[in-house]
């Protein structure tokens, strides 16, 4: 019998992701592939800075260990490094204390390719240009942007906090177009008219419907009802507000999910509430929202829907 991964939330992530690897990048963009290969053989012994998915990727793997009868999350480098390149990024794991075994490396191949083969329900790459051909071919991408305040997320609490934009990324982009054709007031009557019909579902919340999983793992356990602490909370950030509230609200009861924090800000600065809500990541389809965002949160772009059509 195979490792049951399909019964696990998988996310693939790139080594430019997890890892601090702009330098190496350079050298590649530069001088070409084999001087790119011959940099990682050369510094196989120096570990590699963390990159901006780290902290989501370590507290995630968390989960493990809170929960090791379930052991509910498995990560997987989805790498276009050569094997021998590879060698220093699997070097690092044991190093930052990630429990991830499983890579693949595929000398240059894309890949994003092998989500489906292993159940991933994202894929979070540092190249922008991948990640639209990752969306394109239908799988659940983000871009993750650029980060200059993350570091290795030495906080004392061990909570997961993930952050999700509502409509194009949990949901798709029907209300989004109403909005584009005929401005707010389009958009606020055409919610309260089909408020009782739940959108459909957009390129994440798969990913929202497996932390629901281990969510309700965590409600289980009754000495863990009341803790303060919950290993995972969940937050929506919306540019919505009421009245266009009550259709999200009822999306979210017809698949029986529950969110701890809901933040219908209207158009208010999102940078602002992430700043205090403090997320491990945060997931939004507009770059308006991310790029300031990304100074102080860790920020993934979602290529999806009308948003981002070029």
């Amino acid at each position: 019998m195979g490792f049951p991964i399909h019964e696990k939330l998988v996310v693939g992530v790139t080594s430019s992701a997890l890892f601090d690897l702009a330098h190496e990048s350079e050298i590649f963009q530069r001088e070409g592939v084999e001087a790119f290969r011959k940099y990682q053989r050369e510094n196989r012994k120096i570990t590699p800075l963390p990159g901006s998915a780290f902290p989501f990727v370590k507290r995630l793997l968390g989960l493990n260990e809170k929960f090791p009868d379930h052991r509910p999350v498995e990560v997987i480098v989805l790498s276009r490094n050569d094997p021998k390149a590879g060698l220093r990024i699997m070097d690092a794991m044991p190093e930052y204390g990630l429990d991830i075994t499983r890579s693949f490396f595929l000398s240059g191949d894309d890949p994003f390719k092998y989500l489906k083969s292993v159940g991933g329900s994202l894929y979070l790459s540092a190249n922008k240009d991948e990640v639209k051909r990752a969306a394109i071919g239908g799988h659940p991408a983000g871009w993750v942007l650029p980060s200059p305040a993350i570091s290795a997320d030495h906080d004392l609490d061990t909570q997961l906090r993930i952050a999700f934009d509502f409509d194009g990324v949990l949901v798709d982009d029907e209300a989004e177009t109403q909005y584009k054709d005929g401005g707010l007031d389009l958009f606020q009557r055409h919610e309260i008219e089909h408020k009782a019909r739940p959108l459909k579902d957009g390129p994440l919340m798969p990913l929202l419907k497996k932390i629901s999983k281990i969510q309700e793992i965590e409600r289980s356990h009754s000495q863990l009802v009341n803790d303060p602490q919950k290993a995972v909370r969940v937050s929506i950030v919306t540019a919505r507000n009421a009245p266009a509230h009550e259709r999200m609200m009822h999306t979210l009861e017809h698949h029986g999910l529950e969110i701890d924090e809901l933040f219908l800000t209207g158009g208010i600065d999102k940078k602002n509430i992430l700043d205090e809500l403090k997320p491990q990541i945060f997931f939004d389809d507009q770059l308006g929202h991310l790029e300031p965002a990304s100074a102080t949160t860790p920020s993934v772009h979602i290529p999806f829907g009308i948003r981002n059509q070029d």
